[in-house]
């Protein structure tokens, strides 16, 4: 008789039922997740997370303990110096089963039961799902006054486009008086006059000067006017002067 036996005896003597318990564990400390039923899944949890408990206070007597359980040297190693650190600040629920179905053979529920902080795919997708899910509250939004009124929003004074062409209006500006200030810093460094050797000319030279811009002005008016003549116009100058002349052998005749 079972009279107050909560645990589930796996169809299996104590001894047996023990070292099965002791076997899975220590394959499941090792390799981090196993393949197996249901039953014996759920065994495994109550067996396996007092011992890993146990494991976040690494002294000497809790290794013992833990040794009475699993007697597995490899195991009990794999247990105090990779996952009790990884565990540490866990406060139980250490281990996760995934359901797979029937197997073929007997229909018997198998599942995998593996280690939560040891499955990274998974942790990966819960800290991308944190990082992309944000908090938005209704309290700081203000109604505008058209929506209020029923009235369309009026439209803005200033469109994009004009913003744009604003901004970059006042680069250039920016960059044109930069470039400016470099070519006088440029020229004060190297000494050569700028708008002072200008001020600086004698008033002979200021003649000479303006007497060389009298003539090029006059050659360019000169050019102006030839190119202006077509061959008609000289032409019809051909023929005035012709009758002019017949003219004055007129008079001289009479």
């Amino acid at each position: 008789m079972r009279h107050r036996k909560g645990f589930n005896h796996l169809g299996r003597k104590s001894e047996h039922r023990k070292a099965m318990l002791a076997n899975m564990a220590s394959s499941l400390i090792i390799h981090k997740r196993i393949t197996t039923t249901e039953a014996k899944a759920k065994a495994l949890r109550t067996y396996v997370e007092p011992l890993i408990t146990r494991s976040k206070e690494d002294t000497t007597h809790s290794r013992r303990v833990v040794f009475s359980y699993l007697k597995d040297k490899q195991a009990v190693a794999e247990l105090f110096r990779e996952v009790s650190p990884k565990v540490a600040e866990r406060p139980g629920g250490y281990t996760r089963i995934l359901k797979l179905g029937n197997r073929p053979g007997d229909n018997a529920d198998m599942c995998i039961i593996e280690l939560v902080d040891f499955n990274e795919l998974l942790l990966e997708s819960t800290q991308e799902a944190k990082a992309k899910t944000t908090r938005r509250s209704r309290r700081g939004r203000k109604k505008p006054a058209s929506a209020e009124t029923g009235q369309a929003p009026a439209q803005e004074e200033t469109s994009g486009a004009e913003i744009v062409a604003e901004t970059q209006a006042a680069e250039t500006q920016k960059m044109e008086e930069a470039e400016t200030e470099t070519e006088e810093t440029a020229m004060e460094e190297s000494g050569v006059p700028g708008e002072t050797a200008e001020a600086e000319q004698t008033p002979e030279e200021e003649n000479a000067g303006e007497a060389v811009k009298k003539e090029e002005k006059q050659e360019i008016k000169a050019a102006k006017t030839t190119e202006e003549t077509t061959p008609e116009d000289k032409k019809e100058a051909g023929e005035g002067n012709k009758e002019d002349k017949e003219e004055k052998e007129d008079k001289e005749e009479k």
